[in-house]
């Protein structure tokens, strides 16, 4: 199963006492620690005693873990250096009640009058998990859906058995606290996003409550995010616990999404008997009976909470998360519950003095990293020192990742003063390599090479190669072929009968008003391929999710400097062990094989037509040739014999195109090209005209055309995009140009775009006067935040912001080579074309390991 569900991300807010630690006792110090954390990533809660830590957003469990574990080693050494500990856990069993104090807020202290001993007595810390559901419709259905599935979830998280030092009897004494507030607790199914709301308004209106963030309910739709957010957990002293929690949630609520969009209705259980399994869950924890969703009787936890895994199988394999979870879990159950855990140091003669210092050893330590590993030796002191970043793909809060530490060995090993002598190394082969162009001023789209140009015409190819980790790249493998061949039926259809525009699913104007569009597209033979070879450049956010940016059907540059860098890399850092990574030799071989089979002639030849040396490309064209084992020939090298192309005397079928479409078909020989193509004697790859359907307007209503021409869901996500032609997007555009990124819409290698976030004031002045000149030139998207890579900029590592160009050969089957281009950004910037100095990387497709 692939679907966009598989990169739907999930974050945490985590919940910690702060304990003195040489009284045991909660204190209200939290704003003196506040002082020494970043308050972006740390808040106040209602008690003085509470700081919150929010993690970012991950697709990847294993990235969500290492964050928690960063935020808890940063909470933790802040607390250090005043005498304070950290515990999460529901509640700590020593307690001074007259020492604690409301947070200095009005709101707060306005519960506290309104409430009274129900706000003090808040001393407890939950661990809440936020799964990203976008349309607030869903969001509240799949809220509603979920609830059965969840005092399991408290039970996995039971750390509460004391209360003011005593024995509650119960796991989770936290959630009986917790529910006395009048808005907690499952509630009923809303019909819509617009009738939960009303409730909500409702209550506030009652006087019951004061504002809408006072709902507590055990899961709902949050008030600010695009998210589902379960709240009935308590607060884990193991990372690896909380962790486990947000991926079984996650797998719980893309179980409901998709059941949704199949029709699937779900199975009515009454909230009496939810509210009755919750109450079981926290009476027993992991060590008694809870109640089965499915069935709604009781039986062991250990048995209850395994059927609810392999229910949830398909979805946690979908998200890569199955081996992982089932480690998590069968650890969980191994350990019991942590209520039990401090009810057994009690029993064997600990006092609650000893509890609170094995909550506060655990919370403390870095189970995750028995996991994953942490940071290397010495890193942080050389190649590293000063690496500070947010969404980086290879370092997360200051630890190398797991796949890139192998990388990071060696290079660390070979130090700044090395590499830097195989920077020399490199610049030679590249050199002896032809592997140096110029970028000039006014390149067309087609003939501007992705890169960017160094110091004496290089393009920079960085020594740090990046990753691509193997379930990330079959989901490409796949979602890239369905794209493409949407994108095919387009051209035919704009070039025919244009049944697309005639059915509504895009408006005319997309094409009529197209830069893209030529007459010439008209004269393509019938049952040639159009799109032979198409480059799609893709991004990674921070959370991990793969997105499309753009399309290039013309003739897309890229695929012979992915083979060449990895020569290069592999020349020049021979000690990388790349025995796990995909090679991309055969590429060449495959290319041929998909560009003859677009040709309806039998034992077709091929040649590869260039603008000459001057290209900037010219590099990649030459190689390309050579490797194919073809002809490469100018435009002036062609004739035309009765419909028969020749070069140099052989006969020519398939014609690979590495020229602009309008220079080639202006040559003496363009009009017996175009007759020759006409007539099915020719094949031009790419085939005029493909412009119209990688042009930036069509770009919004790609996912619509994957639906209509192939009745399938779209597997790799689009940025969202505005369109300034129409009103209501265009004062959207407007109102919001500090916010997005505005590009023209026949714009190429970066030129004319602008991000908001960065430009001027003059700057964006002047773009709104373009765009209210000329709307229908302008489009915009929002911002993404752009994944970053380490790259080595001669003393140490320097985050730059990077894309991947991946490419589809589109024969009589879609075909993803295993070569692709990571395009890497100046310093500072996040444009990676090469008219704005951007570079390279070898990329390194991961196999999949047994």
């Amino acid at each position: 199963m692939t679907s966009l569900g598989e990169s739907v991300a999930v974050g945490v807010e985590e919940e910690f006492h702060v304990v003195d630690l040489e009284t045991r006792h909660l204190v209200p110090r939290a704003g003196n620690l506040l002082n020494r954390l970043p308050n972006e990533r740390f808040t106040e809660e209602l008690q003085r005693s509470v700081v919150e830590s929010n993690s970012r957003p991950y697709v990847r469990l294993e990235d969500l873990g290492h964050d928690l574990t960063a935020l808890r080693r940063t909470v933790t050494e802040a607390a250090d250096g005043l005498g304070l500990g950290i515990v999460a856990a529901g509640t700590v069993p020593l307690v001074d009640p007259a020492a604690l104090e409301i947070s200095p807020d009005a709101r707060y202290e306005q519960m506290l009058e309104d409430y009274q001993l129900l706000t003090r007595e808040q001393l407890i810390c939950g661990a809440q998990v936020h799964v990203d559901v976008s349309d607030r419709d869903l969001a509240v259905e799949a809220a509603h859906r979920v609830a059965p599935w969840l005092p399991p979830l408290l039970a996995l998280s039971a750390s509460s058995p004391y209360w003011f030092g005593a024995d509650s009897g119960y796991a989770s004494y936290r959630t009986l606290v917790w529910q006395r507030w009048p808005t907690t607790g499952p509630v009923r199914r809303f019909s819509s996003a617009a009738e939960y709301d009303q409730m909500v308004a409702d209550l506030v209106r009652s006087g019951v409550i004061s504002d809408p963030g006072m709902i507590y309910f055990d899961v709902r739709p949050s008030r600010h995010l695009p998210t589902v957010e379960l709240r009935m957990c308590d607060a884990c002293p193991r990372v690896e616990d909380v962790v486990l929690l947000a991926g079984i949630f996650r797998a719980l609520v893309l179980r409901e999404l998709h059941d949704l969009e199949a029709g699937v209705p779900m199975q009515e259980t009454r909230t009496e008997m939810v509210r009755a399994a919750t109450w079981r869950s926290a009476r027993s924890g992991l060590e008694g009976m809870l109640v089965d969703p499915v069935e709604g009787t009781a039986m062991p936890a250990g048995e209850v909470i395994r059927r609810m895994l392999t229910g949830l199988r398909p979805q946690l394999e979908a998200t890569g998360d199955w081996e992982l979870v089932t480690l998590l879990t069968e650890a969980a159950l191994a350990r019991g519950s942590s209520a039990a855990r401090q009810r057994k140091l009690m029993q064997s003669g600990g006092t609650c003095v000893d509890v609170v210092d094995m909550l506060v050893a655990e919370t403390r330590a870095d189970g995750w990293h028995e996991l994953y590993g942490g940071p290397l030796p010495g890193l942080e002191t050389t190649l590293l020192k000063g690496y500070e970043v947010v969404k980086d793909e290879a370092v997360i809060e200051g630890i190398v990742r797991e796949p890139y530490q192998p990388v990071f060995t060696v290079l660390d090993r070979l130090g700044a003063v090395e590499l830097r002598e195989r920077e020399t190394t490199r610049n030679a082969y590249m050199d002896d390599n032809g592997m140096a162009f110029r970028v000039g001023d006014g390149e067309d789209q087609e003939a501007t090479p992705e890169h960017g140009t160094g110091q004496d015409g290089r393009m920079p190819v960085d020594l740090v190669p990046r990753l691509v980790a193997a379930d990330d790249w079959a989901m490409i493998e796949e979602g890239m072929p369905q794209r493409v061949r949407a994108l095919e039926a387009f051209v035919r259809d704009v070039y025919g009968r244009r049944e697309a525009i005639r059915d509504g699913v895009v408006p005319g104007w997309v094409v009529e008003e197209s830069t893209g569009f030529r007459p010439t597209g008209l004269r393509v033979h019938e049952g040639s391929v159009r799109c032979s070879v198409a480059g799609l450049d893709l991004a990674r956010d921070g959370a991990g999710r793969w997105m499309v940016l753009e399309d290039n059907l013309r003739v897309p540059s890229g695929i012979g400097y992915a083979v060449a860098n990895r020569r290069l890399a592999a020349h020049i850092v021979p000690e990388l062990d790349r025995s796990h990574v995909h090679d991309p030799e055969g590429t060449a071989a495959l290319l041929r094989e998909t560009l003859l089979a677009a040709s309806p002639v039998d034992d077709p030849a091929l040649a590869v037509v260039t603008s000459g040396r001057g290209d900037p490309a010219y590099f990649e064209h030459s190689l390309l040739a050579e490797e194919m084992g073809v002809p490469l020939v100018l435009p002036a090298d062609l004739t035309v014999d009765d419909g028969v192309v020749r070069a140099a005397g052989r006969r020519v079928d398939v014609l690979y195109r590495r020229i602009n479409e309008d220079d080639l078909l202006a040559a003496p020989i363009g009009n017996a090209l175009l007759a020759a193509m006409e007539r099915g004697t020719l094949t031009l790859a790419n085939a005029p005209g493909n412009g119209v359907a990688d042009d930036k307007s069509l770009y919004r209503y790609v996912p619509q055309l994957i639906d209509y021409y192939l009745g399938e869901r779209p597997l790799l996500a689009n940025v969202p995009t505005y369109l300034c032609r129409d009103e209501h997007d265009r004062e959207n555009v407007l109102d919001r140009l500090t916010e997005l990124v505005v590009k023209p819409v026949d714009g190429f290698g970066g030129h004319g775009v602008v991000i908001g976030q960065d430009a001027s004031a003059m700057e964006l002045e002047e773009l709104r006067k373009e765009i209210l000149a000329a709307p229908e030139r302008w489009v915009a998207q929002e911002t993404v935040a752009l994944s970053t890579h380490p790259t080595f900029d001669g003393d140490r590592m320097r985050p730059h912001v990077i894309d991947l160009r991946a490419f589809v050969l589109l024969g009589r089957e879609g075909v993803v080579p295993r070569a692709a281009l990571t395009r890497v950004a100046p310093p500072d910037s996040m444009i990676v074309n090469s008219s704005k100095g951007g570079g390279a990387k070898d990329t390194w497709l991961m196999k999949e390991t047994a």
